[in-house]
């Protein structure tokens, strides 16, 4: 979009209050869902508890073809739909509300300098393990991601999508690392991740912004999806600081709110999502 465009958007989003309906959505969460894209929906249902804004979590099979960057979650807020963490901060603050306002501009600029480590490595291992390791690929990726639809369909879906992640991996320089060296990255990331942390309870102290959503999305996620080994996962749990904080937020953000509520994350990935 334009400047001018931008402009024109973040005007009528600023007059028009957040509605009671307004809705996310994902992919299947009990079947189809993978583990880049379940930390991504986290991610944004975290900030917007956090900002204290309801959504109505809605899964679609076609959720990542509806959207708007071909990338999910998105949001439907009023008229408006808006994909992915980032465009969705910006438009929840065009609303007046921000987790971040309270840094001052080195603290803003340090935020978004581990909100890029997140995605550069969390994110992309993810990605990688998904869809460049042959034993997830075959045992999980493959029949979660084609499971709504009907072959040749669900085939040629695969196909497409894993030549798509590859061609990524290629143009970053990761499609000559190995798993090995890919555990490394995220270790590494988590190491980073907790010293900065520290004995905070959040990574700016006492109030959480956008990168304490985004860290818990993926954290919490990895921490609670069955892969075909543990490795990931416990290179998270080498950092108990980072282990507490995603209690923390899960305890506070979610089993608060949600514990009569059947979309409750705790109750859901405590186990894993269910493999085919």
């Amino acid at each position: 979009m334009s400047l001018a465009t931008d402009a024109f958007v973040a005007q009528i989003a600023a007059v028009e209050p957040w509605p009671e309906n307004a809705a996310l959505y994902q992919p299947l969460k009990s079947e189809q869902i993978l583990l880049s894209d379940n930390a991504s929906c986290l991610a944004v249902q975290a900030f917007l508890k956090m900002c204290n804004l309801p959504v109505q979590v809605v899964c679609r099979a076609n959720a990542e073809y509806m959207s708007p960057s071909g990338k999910v979650p998105f949001i439907h807020v009023g008229n408006q739909v808006i994909s992915e963490l980032g465009p969705i901060v910006q438009f929840v603050k065009a609303k007046g509300h921000s987790l971040s306002d309270g840094l001052d501009e080195v603290q803003r600029a340090e935020m978004k300098a581990y909100m890029e480590l997140v995605n550069n490595m969390l994110l992309t291992a993810e990605l990688y393990i998904q869809w460049c390791d042959e034993a997830t690929l075959e045992e999980i990726t493959m029949p979660r991601y084609s499971s709504p639809y009907s072959w040749p369909l669900n085939y040629a879906l695969v196909l497409q999508k894993k030549w798509e992640i590859k061609r990524k991996m290629k143009a970053i320089g990761w499609a000559s690392k190995t798993m090995e060296q890919v555990y490394e990255d995220v270790d590494q990331c988590c190491q980073a991740l907790s010293q900065r942390l520290g004995t905070q309870p959040y990574f700016f102290n006492k109030q959480p912004t956008e990168l304490d959503a985004l860290v818990f999305g993926h954290l919490f996620t990895i921490l609670t999806t069955q892969l075909t080994n543990d490795e990931l996962q416990e290179k998270v749990k080498n950092y108990s600081n980072l282990i507490a904080f995603c209690r923390r937020i899960e305890q506070h953000y979610f089993e608060d709110h949600d514990k009569d509520s059947s979309s409750s994350y705790s109750a859901k990935l405590s186990k894993g999502p269910a493999l085919p």
